[in-house]
């Protein structure tokens, strides 16, 4: 399938709804991690561990690392645009807001993406698809709940949030450019390895993490599963998407996000549901349909 098709196939949906599970539960393993790290240092360690969780299959499947300043510039500039700064923005955002509210700010990713497409002649600016994420992101509201108190520095959280956002657009434009045709599991590594330098640059001169006291067992388990679930595992899933569906479709994940939280809640921790989240999840449910524009056409021939 082609990337710029447009359409999503049965298997990109179930693996979007993966993906939402593993980027869903970054904001909890970033919620328990904070209390004991600073937010930067907390991003230096998420992307160093998940390469060194990726750097073993990398050698395993045989592909080389990158070689030379031009063969790595492509992986430093996704790097920066889908870890380093998102990451921390984010991260910092959630100093200031709830994880709930941070969440929802979240989910405004597909708006930037399909505006920075369409302003980079990547893509038409398809009605559909803007009428679609904007109606996924009333859904995420309605199933979250608005959620906003008042809390010192909160605009400059949701600035920060909002700021990660667009950093994922400008991300999956430059994916769209530069990464065609490199292998997932490579990309996601490289990315991670040049995001580690500059986190490692960024955080030691804002933080000095090597002052830090060492943290306990919750913290460290919050970071290793922010680093295997939620990065080193996830950038697999992410671009084997983008190789797939294209930029665009793979950012609607975080319309899924929500969902999947309340649907896991669920599960396995036996949380109720409410009808608010049910209503929610219809309006994101029928949001995607909307995008996807499949079920549109068929109701138009039916008609």
């Amino acid at each position: 399938m082609s990337p710029n098709d447009n359409r999503i196939d049965a298997r990109d949906w179930s693996l979007l709804a993966v993906l939402s599970v593993l980027w869903g539960g970054s904001f909890f393993f970033n919620g328990a991690a904070l209390w004991e790290l600073p937010p930067l240092t907390l991003v230096l360690l998420r992307v160093a561990l998940g390469a060194a969780i990726l750097l073993p299959l990398l050698r395993m499947q045989g592909i080389g690392l990158p070689k030379g300043v031009t063969d790595w510039k492509p992986f430093v500039a996704i790097g920066l645009l889908n870890n380093v700064i998102p990451f921390s923005l984010i991260v910092l955002g959630q100093t200031f807001i709830p994880s709930g509210l941070a969440s929802i700010l979240n989910a405004t990713t597909p708006l930037f993406t399909v505006m920075v497409m369409a302003a980079a002649g990547e893509e038409a600016l398809q009605m559909r698809r803007v009428a679609g994420v904007a109606l996924g992101l009333a859904g995420v509201i309605i199933l979250r709940g608005w959620g906003i108190e008042t809390r010192p520095g909160q605009g400059l959280g949701i600035l920060l949030c909002l700021g990660g956002a667009l950093s994922y657009g400008f991300a999956a434009l430059a994916a769209r450019r530069l990464l065609k045709d490199a292998p997932p599991l490579g990309t996601a590594t490289f990315q991670l390895m040049a995001s580690t330098v500059m986190m490692a640059i960024v955080a030691g001169a804002m933080e000095q993490p090597w002052h830090l006291s060492m943290p306990g067992l919750t913290t460290w388990l919050a970071v290793l599963g922010l680093a295997a679930l939620s990065t080193a595992l996830a950038y697999i899933v992410f671009f084997q998407i983008i190789r797939r569906s294209g930029a665009t479709n793979v950012m609607l994940v975080t319309l899924l996000i929500p969902v999947t939280a309340i649907l896991l809640g669920w599960l396995v921790l036996g949380e109720p549901i409410s009808a608010r989240e049910i209503a929610g999840a219809v309006v994101i449910g029928s949001a995607l349909l909307v995008i996807d524009g499949r079920a549109l056409t068929l109701l138009r021939r039916i008609a």
